[in-house]
């Protein structure tokens, strides 16, 4: 089967401040601040949304085509997809940019100052999808370039492609009738709870107002698992509890790559849902979007203690 990932790939530079940003600022001179933190080194991960599912993908023996931009310090990125045998004919590199980044500060009461640099990530990846087979294809628009993302929507109802739409953090950005346009005919539409009260305040639509453009609404409630909307009722979805929790960061990236694997196994969206509350588990056990490992058999023995027999294949 063919899958299309598309959305953003980035560079997740982490920091730890050893100490507290609050002892530093002085609110009488928050009009004029101009601070200076020392921190103890520097961190470099692989991330993004696109990167984080495709990744996610290929543990469980998938290789999806990501649609996105990189820059020209890229090769590194390219390096790590390469060993994970995935394809990169999707990648648009724009050379005069360096790759999206998010620089991220901790201290050590865990509050955080980012830095988001959009670099390659403004330009849109333009993908061609000519001799595309709708029957044999599944996409998922996530955030990303904005003009890739209203064009992909546009692109896979055109052409008949089943999409799920994910458009995550990328909700303010957006005014009302492109938010309805992107989810007019998807598949799904997944959201977190937060997400989902923005989208219904951009678009004035409650949740029957979603399942006239969409007819699966799915909303990922963190360590309280997710729910499955649709026409005929409402389904809850345990999350899987994970042996140790690290980070978690990767979790909904990780959520939406086992779903899609679910979809491509041929299971109905409640066995999927729980596919990802699977992978979601592993995702969290690690620092990292992208840190995780697994062996397949781990996965369906997790799978097997928390949601009973594996479901057959279609």
């Amino acid at each position: 089967m063919h899958i299309f990932v598309s959305g953003s790939l980035a560079y997740d530079r982490i920091m730890d401040f050893p100490g507290r940003f609050a002892d530093h600022i002085l609110p009488e001179k928050i009009h004029i601040l101009n601070v200076c933190f020392m921190v103890n080194g520097l961190i470099e991960r692989f991330g993004g949304t696109a990167g984080n599912i495709a990744y996610n993908l290929a543990l469980l023996g998938e290789k999806p085509v990501i649609l996105a931009t990189g820059g020209k310090d890229f090769r590194p990125y390219e390096d790590w997809l390469l060993t994970l045998g995935l394809p990169l004919g999707g990648i648009k590199p724009i050379h005069q940019e360096f790759t999206a980044g998010a620089y991220i500060t901790t201290d050590l009461g865990d509050n955080q100052i980012t830095g988001f640099n959009p670099g390659a990530m403004k330009y849109p990846s333009e993908f061609g999808f000519d001799g595309i087979d709708p029957q044999n294809t599944l996409a998922i628009i996530a955030p990303g370039n904005l003009e890739d993302m209203l064009a992909y929507s546009r692109a896979y109802r055109t052409r008949g492609v089943p999409y799920i739409f994910d458009p995550g953090q990328s909700i303010p950005a957006w005014e009302g009738p492109d938010l309805k346009e992107m989810a007019d005919g998807a598949l799904a539409m997944i959201v977190n709870d937060y997400e989902l009260e923005m989208y219904r305040q951009k678009t004035g639509l409650d949740e029957a107002g979603i399942l006239a453009l969409t007819a699966t609404l799915i909303t990922t409630r963190g360590e309280e698992g997710s729910v499955i909307l649709t026409p005929q009722g409402e389904e809850a979805i345990p999350a899987a509890p994970a042996r140790r929790v690290a980070d978690p960061t990767g979790a909904g990236d990780a959520y939406r790559a086992g779903l899609m694997k679910g979809l491509i196994l041929g299971w109905p969206w409640p066995q999927a849902a729980r596919m990802g509350a699977v992978l979601a588990s592993f995702a969290v056990e690690q620092q990292g979007t992208q840190e995780h490992q697994l062996e397949l058999g781990d996965f369906w023995e997790r799978y097997a203690a928390n949601f009973g027999p594996i479901p057959a294949v279609a």
